[in-house]
């Protein structure tokens, strides 16, 4: 099996930061290693510049999906920082249904989307207050990602049953069903209402409309100081006045440069 080289870590390195933003640092070079070492044996490649030099010039595609899926972390679960679903809740969605009740219109943009549980649990929460209200909600929801291979599990909607068992105990009833022995399966009330799509947030935001909510979770811990600054700007740009931004409990703006306002520890507004 061949080495990775500090050369070859390097541009990896380079090409990631470029195109996806993710920050790799020197001791991420046995992570990298680990991750594409099965990709490069199935493949018939003997070093790593051979594969990277494949990489770049694959018109297919193909290759870059597979090295993105390799590359990314995808971890999580139903319920993770439960506050913040808490607070979507008790405030946010109170104020929605409220300042937009003549449009009927939620607009939520779920950034990482990942096997899809913050999405379903985003899209639960919506069906749960909305249908309170007596009117008819449009409640579908964005939820993106930059991994096909998690985006493709999202689509498919199931769930290992354990996991469903977190939740409480009327939401597994109304909004999943049992799928086999093992998984759970979304109903078509929460499929249907969760839009997935691949998308990388280095690039333009190419939205007709703006969202009163984004959850941007455990991303930004990834990009450095610039990268940061500049996603962070363009989620701004892409929120309505009064509109919120969930991200995740281990990232801060405190040393970026935003018009966000502090709400709560890993939640900020757009006040204008």
């Amino acid at each position: 099996m061949p080495e990775l080289t500090t050369a070859e870590f390097n541009r990896i390195r380079d090409y990631i930061k470029a195109n996806y933003g993710i920050s790799l640092s020197d001791e991420k070079k046995t992570l990298v290693y680990s991750r594409l070492r099965s990709t490069l044996t199935e493949m018939g490649f003997t070093s790593f510049s051979d594969y990277f030099d494949h990489l770049i010039k694959d018109r297919s595609g193909e290759s870059i999906v597979r090295f993105v899926d390799k590359i990314t972390t995808n971890h999580t679960f139903f319920m993770r920082e439960a506050d913040h679903f808490d607070y979507l809740r008790d405030v946010v969605l109170p104020y929605i249904s409220e300042t937009y009740k003549s449009q009927r219109d939620f607009r939520l943009w779920c950034c990482a989307s990942s096997s899809g549980e913050e999405p379903v649990t985003l899209q639960i929460l919506a069906q749960e207050h909305f249908k309170k209200t007596g009117d008819k909600w449009d409640t579908q929801i964005l939820a993106t990602d930059i991994s096909t291979n998690v985006l493709d599990k999202a689509v498919y909607g199931h769930y290992a049953s354990e996991g469903v068992a977190s939740l409480p105990k009327q939401w597994q009833t109304d909004y999943f069903r049992r799928a086999d022995a093992q998984f759970h399966e979304t109903l078509p009330i929460i499929r249907q209402n969760i839009i997935y799509r691949k998308f990388n947030l280095m690039d333009p935001m190419p939205f007709n409309k703006k969202f009163q909510v984004i959850f941007c979770r455990n991303v930004m811990i990834y990009f450095d100081g610039v990268v940061r600054e500049q996603v962070v700007n363009k989620l701004y740009d892409v929120t309505e006045p009064g509109g919120y931004l969930f991200i995740g409990h281990s990232e801060s703006l405190n040393n970026t440069n935003t018009a966000y306002k502090y709400v709560k520890p890993a939640v900020y507004r757009k006040i204008e």
